[in-house]
């Protein structure tokens, strides 16, 4: 892949992430709270895969993503240990409340979601805005 399709990818990946917390955002005044929470979260993966697309990986499973996310990213120091705990939380409430038939989410943590997801999705374009900058 040449650096101008990277960067494309790049590119259709943050646009992802920009239109899932733009929903998330729209679901979360609709009161639609699992489906906002869910939005938020895929908002962080597409980010993530973003990240991801300057080393050239990426993996099917999001298991695989936040794994190197992490290991790429976070532990060295390129992004603060909190986005860890902020891609953490909001995998584990998707999953919960995509999979789990009772599941009930508080209206002020699916706000958090998002707004963590807004913080993560900002930290991100900041990082790659300066990636390529540096070259």
């Amino acid at each position: 892949m040449d650096k101008g399709s990277v960067q494309d990818l790049i590119q259709f990946r943050l646009e992802q992430a920009h239109e899932c917390l733009e929903a998330s955002g729209a679901l979360l005044k609709q009161n639609h709270f699992k489906d906002s929470a869910n939005r938020s979260y895929y908002a962080i993966f597409h980010s993530m895969r973003a990240v991801l697309a300057l080393d050239g990986f990426d993996s099917k499973k999001h298991s695989g993503v936040i794994s190197e996310f992490r290991k790429r990213f976070i532990k060295t120091g390129k992004f603060e240990m909190l986005y860890s705990k902020i891609i953490g939380e909001s995998f584990d409430i998707r999953i919960d409340s995509d999979y789990e038939d009772f599941y009930t989410i508080a209206k002020d943590d699916v706000r958090r979601q998002h707004e963590n997801a807004d913080m993560f999705h900002k930290a991100v374009c900041k990082f790659i805005e300066e990636m390529y900058t540096d070259k």
